[in-house]
């Protein structure tokens, strides 16, 4: 069984930064792809960043330039490093693989931006 455990969320200002990190545990080889997604009240869960074994990275648009994505492959941890926060990035940060033909999720992180 994989769980995932989201930290770092927060209340913080705009312009701020917040660093969210994600770990997942339980028997695990090797996990493909990891990701951040969102949730913001009253609307569907988006896709924010992913980032494949090799490193590489996709962003959404909303957030290019001002959110970086990186992984440990070693602890099998997922960051999301997010600096001049605006006011439409609250919401609930999720962290999410696919491994071994299951999706597994967090438990969600609460980023709320505001002065």
């Amino acid at each position: 069984q994989v769980q995932l455990v989201e930290s770092g969320g927060g209340l913080v200002q705009p312009g701020g930064s917040l660093r969210l990190s994600c770990a997942a545990s339980g028997t695990i080889y090797s996990i493909s792809t990891m990701d951040w997604y969102r949730q913001a009240p009253g609307k569907q869960r988006v896709l924010v960043a992913t980032i494949t074994l090799s490193g590489h990275s996709n962003y959404a648009d909303s957030v290019k330039g001002r959110f970086t994505i990186s992984r440990d492959n070693a602890k099998n941890t997922v960051h999301l490093q997010m600096t001049s926060l605006k006011p439409e990035d609250t919401a609930v940060y999720y962290c999410h693989i696919n491994y071994q033909f299951s999706s597994y999720w967090g438990q969600g992180t609460q980023v709320t931006v505001s002065s």
